[in-house]
């Protein structure tokens, strides 16, 4: 089943976003084998091209290095996987009280309302 990418954003950033976001979700732990470029491409549906595109874009992020012969591996670099875990985490709260701001809550509603959800989810 190919991964849902909008072709209106480079696929290959799209690929780098959702690979980061597999990492810090925990599908792939630290030290992991990722699949090889051809099976990752397969997967999302693209050209081999453009996922070891993406996959280059990880490696100079440091998320991801490779081993010459043997493959790519997740970095086992603990702190740095929870670094970014909490950037996208804060990227996502910050976009959505912007959205919330920009739909006339103030901070103690949406306090309320998130208040009440988790609630909600709770039961």
């Amino acid at each position: 089943m190919s991964w849902n990418l909008d072709s209106s954003r480079p696929i290959y950033l799209q690929i780098v976003e959702r690979v980061s976001l597999d990492i810090v979700a925990g599908k792939y732990l630290p030290g992991d084998k990722l699949p090889s470029v051809r099976d990752l491409a397969a997967e999302a549906g693209v050209n081999p091209n453009t996922m070891q595109k993406a996959l280059s874009e990880l490696e100079r992020n440091g998320l991801v290095h490779s081993l010459r012969t043997s493959g790519r591996f997740i970095t086992e670099d603990k702190d740095m996987i929870e670094q970014m875990r909490e950037e996208l985490a804060t990227t996502q709260i910050q976009e959505f009280l912007d959205k919330m701001r920009q739909m006339g809550f103030d901070q103690k509603k949406v306090i309320q309302l998130i208040e009440k959800m988790l609630k909600e989810d709770a039961s």
